[in-house]
Formats: C-alpha cells, structure tokens, sequence
C-alpha cells in the first residue's frame, strides 16, 4: 500500500487503520512531501509497522508514488495499491480485488467502488467516471464480484500488478499534483490493457469539503501527451482546441477568460519539446520508465 502524505494528520488513523484491518495482510510505504504537520511524528510513533520515506521538499503526487513504487519492487512486491490520504478502505477491499484480477488479467487497473467520506453517496469523481448517478446503480451487478470496465477511475484507490509496472513504468513527471492519473490510463490503454472497479468492494474518499478549481490546462496537457493520438491529432487537441475556447471565452466572457485560456496554451506550447520527448518514452516503456526519478521538466 502507498500512501503520499502531506499534512496527513487529519486522516491518519481512518486512512492507515483501516489498513491495519485489511483481511488480507499489506505492507504500507508512506511517502511524506515535507508535511509541516505531525504527520511523521504520529506514523512513527503508533505505526512501526509503516515504511516511512520522509522527503526533504514537496516533490509532488507522481513523484512521490514513483517512490513508494521503487520501494514495492525492490521488496519483490506482486501489486502495488495507491492511495489518497484522505481515504480509506473497506477490510475486504484488497481480497475482493486481488481475486478479480486472477479472474481476468486484461486489467491493469483496478479499484473498488468510490464513495463520499460518509459513504452515503458516489464520490462525485468516481460518479462522472464511471456514468453511476447513485449508489443504487450498483444493484445491477448482482454477480460475486464481477469487474465492470470504465474508461477512466481517477486515482484514490488504484490496485496495479507489477507485470504493469514493468511494462509502462510509473507517472510521468510532466505532471506535479494533477491530470498523472489520466496519463497513466492514456499509456495503460495504448499497451492494451483495461481499467476497471468491483462493485461489491467499497471505499471512501473524504474530500467533499473541497472546491473544485478549473481544469483546462489538466486536460490540454493529458490529450497533447495522450499516445492513443498521432501527434498532430495530439497538437490539435492539446493547443489548436486551447486557442478556439481562448477566442470563445474572449467573446463569452470577456478579457480575463480569453487571458487565462491563452497563456495556458502558450504555457503548454512552450512545453512541445519536453512532451515530444515524454511521448516517445511512453510509447516504448519498461520498468525503468520515469521510476530512476530524473528530473524533469513539470507544468
């Protein structure tokens, strides 16, 4: 299990307790991006059990699950499980999932269904996803632990073979703390695997308080590095298409969005040489693909 922490103290005991209840036993890796909380002080006071890897900077989302990555197989792990600190799981969550991928190893990702903090709803991420509008979707599945396909589950609870790893690598560091998980999913489907969730394993994700922000530039840069694309289908996506919103929000809404919009492509166009680079990379993976932890240009 890998956890990136920062500031983690609010969740600790819900996230890594219910690691603790797991019915099947995990070794947990917590990576810490320079919390300026008590997180670390916690972990290693009550969970000795916990490899704690305490990063001097904020290295980021990606970055920091690459390390816990490299953790997992150099200690000859058979999967990994990445998961958010604000979340945690239901005690049969890895059995449930563990068994799904023996029943069908075309999936290179699985998760178990997302729900709010207080389990009372879908997590609205989760809901957008996979095209459920409410917990009560789920009676459809009404055989043992079925994997049902989605095109993309953003990456809260990812359960990821190491076979995968040693194909695609880890998390591109073009990306510091948003959009990684998609272009993950982007290569992950290039190499021909699928992503899926069990509906009967449950998990919860505390982040309702939050406020979403806009996320155009996110997905500019995850169509302009998506693989599944030619280039030029890529540039279409990732800057002609930033350049027609800019020009409609400049008719719209005014100088401020068009503002916004624009320098985002610009910003993103300035980038072209590092995303070429990146796009031959994950084009031709293996398991030391962005796992040595260069650096690396970000956005």
């Amino acid at each position: 299990m890998i956890v990136v922490s920062y500031n983690f103290e609010r969740w600790i005991e819900q996230c890594l307790g219910s690691l603790r209840r797991s019915s099947v036993p995990v070794h947990i890796v917590v990576v810490d991006n320079c919390s300026k909380d008590k997180t670390t002080e916690i972990i290693e006071q009550n969970y000795p059990e916990v490899a704690l890897i305490k990063n001097k900077t904020n290295e980021g989302f990606g970055k920091a699950n690459n390390m816990g990555i490299n953790y997992a197989l150099k200690n000859s792990c058979d999967y990994v499980f990445l998961l958010n600190q604000d979340a945690w799981i239901d005690s049969n969550v890895v059995e449930l999932l563990l068994n799904a991928f023996e029943k069908d190893p075309q999936y290179g990702i699985l998760s178990p269904v997302h729900l709010t903090g207080n389990g009372e709803n879908l997590d609205l991420g989760f809901s957008n996803y996979t095209g459920l509008k409410s917990k009560k979707d789920l009676a459809v599945y009404e055989t043992e632990n079925p994997i049902v396909k989605s095109t993309i589950i953003n990456a809260a609870f990812w359960m990821i073979p190491v076979k995968i790893l040693h194909l695609i690598g880890g998390f591109s560091p073009l990306f510091f703390h948003s959009g990684e998980d998609i272009d993950y999913i982007n290569r992950l489907h290039y190499h021909g695997f699928e992503v899926g969730f069990c509906p009967k394993a449950f998990a919860y994700h505390d982040r309702e308080y939050r406020k979403r922000g806009k996320e155009d530039f996110i997905f500019q840069v995850t169509e302009y590095t998506n693989i599944n694309y030619r280039f030029y289908r890529a540039f279409g996506y990732g800057i002609l298409a930033g350049l027609k919103k800019a020009f409609e929000a400049l008719r719209k809404e005014g100088l401020n969005e068009f503002y916004r919009i624009f320098a985002i492509t610009l910003r993103l166009l300035s980038k072209s040489g590092h995303v070429i680079q990146v796009r031959k990379r994950t084009k031709n993976a293996n398991k030391y693909t962005f796992l040595n932890l260069e650096q690396t240009a970000q956005f």
